[in-house]
């Protein structure tokens, strides 16, 4: 205590303005560690995306809400999967691919739809073997059942056979495969009941109703769709005359013209047929379609 006493005013002075300087320069370096960074510094890259890009577990999407899996392209990166066009499948929508539409030859094709008919169907085939030519007959199952004779006597004169289905049903095509299947198997039955060895190589859809399933199934049991080049409309009973005119003006090579020798009232088909035969054989070649495709 005594030498304190003894300092000097000026030393005292200086003593105390030290302690100020040393209180100061402690106090900035404080300051200066609390507003400095701690650690090390955060770097990014490309490939390393930043925390806020990745979901939180809470957000992570859920199997409903993911997309569709992506496909690879060649360079190893990804794409969105391309729509796949759908499989076709049985509709009531009009579908003929692989249906034939003309003979693919210079002559021309006559067919009669929905017989035998024991009133008109020997009529017409006295008419054809008249003129020497041979048609084809689309004829259902349950007239092939109900007049087996007349089959044997299209088959006798050298015509081709055609399946119509069993009771000419239009809707089929709309049916199951089954269903089509069924009826179209129990129609060629009934024609075979008949004749046992005739070929049965042709499907002729009423009404020209097509579908995706009828000609599928149809052509799974080996028959070909069988459409039309000509429709003589004949089922409404126009009259000879102007079937006759709807054949003669309309045929080229390659026709097939559609006829009926049973469903109805028929006797304008066989009177048109007599003045069809004579000028159509002298312009062209006139024969059924061929019994076999092979």
């Amino acid at each position: 205590m005594s030498g304190l006493r003894q300092i000097t005013p000026a030393t005292r002075s200086l003593a105390i303005a030290a302690v100020v300087v040393i209180a100061l320069l402690g106090s900035a370096f404080a300051i200066g560690r609390g507003i400095s960074p701690m650690g090390s510094p955060v770097t990014s890259s490309a490939t390393t995306p930043h925390s806020t890009d990745q979901p939180s577990a809470s957000e992570t999407p859920s199997p409903d809400d993911s997309p569709a899996t992506a496909l690879p392209h060649d360079d190893g990166t990804s794409a969105a999967p391309e729509p796949t066009a759908p499989e076709p499948t049985p509709s009531s929508d009009y579908y003929d691919e692989g249906a034939q539409y003309t003979t693919g030859t210079s002559a021309v094709a006559l067919t009669f739809d929905d017989g035998p008919d024991p009133q008109y169907t020997p009529q017409i085939l006295r008419s054809l073997r008249k003129h020497g030519v041979t048609a084809t007959f689309c004829v259902t199952g349950q007239n092939a059942s109900a007049y087996p004779e007349l089959i044997r006597a299209i088959v006798a004169d050298g015509h081709t056979l055609c399946n119509h289905t069993w009771d000419h049903d239009i809707a089929l095509g709309s049916r199951s495969p089954d269903e089509i299947r069924a009826d179209l198997t129990r129609t060629s039955n009934a024609i075979h009941a008949a004749v046992p060895d005739a070929p049965i190589t042709y499907y002729r859809q009423p009404g020209g109703a097509w579908t995706y399933s009828v000609v599928s199934t149809a052509q799974e049991l080996g028959l070909t769709p069988l459409h039309w080049t000509i429709d003589t409309r004949d089922w409404e009973a126009p009259g000879a005359d102007p079937i006759t005119a709807t054949v003669l003006d309309g045929v080229v090579p390659g026709s097939i013209v559609l006829l009926h020798d049973a469903g109805g009232p028929r006797q304008d088909t066989v009177d048109a047929l007599n003045q069809i035969l004579p000028e159509l054989t002298a312009r062209f070649p006139v024969a059924a379609l061929p019994p076999s495709m092979t």
